[in-house]
């Protein structure tokens, strides 16, 4: 299988590439970066060190965007900590980023190889945006995307309706939902219920190696941000399970076809995304996207901490 992942490193996009890196059938033909968890100088960084720690420092890494298509850029420290790794210092990488974009390098591998490539996506989606700006044939290029994104029918993260990756770029996430890609949706309406368990966190720190060791130092900020939110040890993990989707469909036991677009104007809803549940919906010329509903979170929590074995 053939992966480029667009990601804003970040713990728990860290914890997506931990689960990449662990499958020897998985051909990563590249990383872009992108504003979110943190700036675009700090997620490229972030990059190419998890890259280099997870066994794999011959992945090229592109920067990308650095700001919103239209709106000012929203960070995430409190979240992430101040250097988006939990403040654990990971060592430099000997790897430099590559001299293309972030878009260009997703056009490039998809043009290389049509229909080959599918495309990861747990950050903004400004750079799938400017890709298909570049190349407009793009969703006829790649196989498929999965996207981290979204909140339809819980409450948003960072405002009462709009998930963060979504609310950070609205306009490109509007753009990418009407593009007509092959398009996996992974919400939050999903990926809040897969929570880690307490007993799962204390499995992993019993685990040796760089890979198991670190990444539970990164979880345990991330663990202390979310237990203060939820009351309890745990921590979602979003980004790990779009990746646990993209590299296995049954994963996602339940979903629906449905039109999604996202709000641009409202005043307290700018961000929302807005699926069509109508029972018409086949009536609207809005190309579908594959909304997961319902997930196997216990395989999934199986796999995640073979991955980091």
């Amino acid at each position: 299988m053939r992966i480029f992942v667009d990601c804003d490193p970040g713990i728990d996009d860290a914890l997506a590439l931990a689960y990449l890196t662990a499958h020897s059938d998985v051909e990563l033909v590249g990383v872009g970066t992108v504003f979110g968890n943190n700036s675009v100088d700090v997620t490229t960084g972030n990059a190419l060190r998890l890259l280099r720690l997870y066994g794999r420092p011959d992945v090229p890494v592109s920067r990308g965007a650095g700001r919103p298509l239209v709106q000012p850029p929203t960070l995430a420290e409190s979240v992430h900590g101040a250097n988006g790794l939990g403040d654990i210092d990971v060592p430099e990488a000997d790897a430099v980023p590559t001299t293309e974009s972030a878009a260009e390098a997703l056009v490039r591998a998809a043009r290389s190889a049509p229909g080959e490539v599918d495309v990861l996506a747990v950050g903004p989606l400004t750079n799938l945006a400017l890709a298909l700006g570049l190349e407009p044939e793009l969703p006829r290029l790649v196989r498929r995307v999965v996207v981290m994104g979204g909140a339809v029918r819980v409450p948003g993260n960072v405002t009462p309706w709009a998930e963060a990756n979504t609310a950070n770029d609205p306009e490109a996430a509007e753009v990418v939902f009407a593009a007509g890609f092959d398009l996996t949706l992974v919400a939050l309406d999903v990926t809040m219920r897969a929570t880690a368990p307490a007993a799962w966190l204390d499995e992993l720190k019993t685990l040796e190696g760089d890979r198991a060791c670190t990444t539970s130092s990164f979880l345990d900020f991330y663990v202390g941000w979310y237990s203060k939110a939820l009351g309890e040890r745990t921590c979602a993990m979003h980004d790990p399970l779009a990746a646990a989707v993209l590299l296995d469909p049954a994963l996602a036991t339940e979903a629906l076809e449905v039109p999604v677009r996202v709000e641009l104007h409202g005043t307290h809803t700018r961000g929302l995304t807005v699926a069509d549940l109508r029972s018409n919906a086949a009536d609207d010329d809005r190309p579908a996207v594959r909304l997961v509903t319902e997930v196997d979170t216990e395989a999934f929590f199986t796999r995640m901490m073979d991955a980091l074995r």
